[in-house]
């Protein structure tokens, strides 16, 4: 059996959603320090529906691929589903990712959910489905 599925190479290989949004309404970067990946997710929101999601990351193949699907899986959604999307969807959505890989999911779920507390911050919002 192959370490990583079809879906995994190909958004690593074909990543969807790549670059940055100039005037993005909400930011999320977080890295891991064990394994040096950096994510950063952009967010453009209207009417509480992600727009456009776009992401630069730095780091190996499934923390791409994490990446591009996970910005596949929020798009046109309301932010209260996106706040929802957990890493386990992530990566079943890739058909799976190695054991040792998951960190790259749980990296993609939580640059969401800050990208989209930075939304919030950015209204001063307390009202908001502000992640917790």
């Amino acid at each position: 059996m192959a370490l990583y599925s079809e879906k995994v190479m190909d958004h690593f290989r074909n990543p969807r959603n790549v670059g940055t949004i100039a005037d993005a309404d909400g930011v999320g970067q977080l890295g891991n320090a064990v394994c040096g990946d950096i994510m950063k997710i952009y967010l453009k929101i209207e009417n509480e529906i992600i727009t456009d999601a776009k992401f630069e990351t730095f780091g190996c193949g499934s923390a791409i691929a994490s990446s591009s699907m996970a910005t596949e899986l929020i798009k046109g959604r309301p932010l209260s589903e996106a706040l929802q999307l957990t890493n386990k969807a992530v990566a079943e959505a890739l058909d799976g990712l190695p054991a040792h890989k998951l960190h790259c999911s749980v990296l993609a779920e939580e640059a969401i959910q800050a990208a989209i507390k930075d939304y919030y911050d950015r209204r001063n919002d307390p009202t908001g489905s502000r992640p917790a």
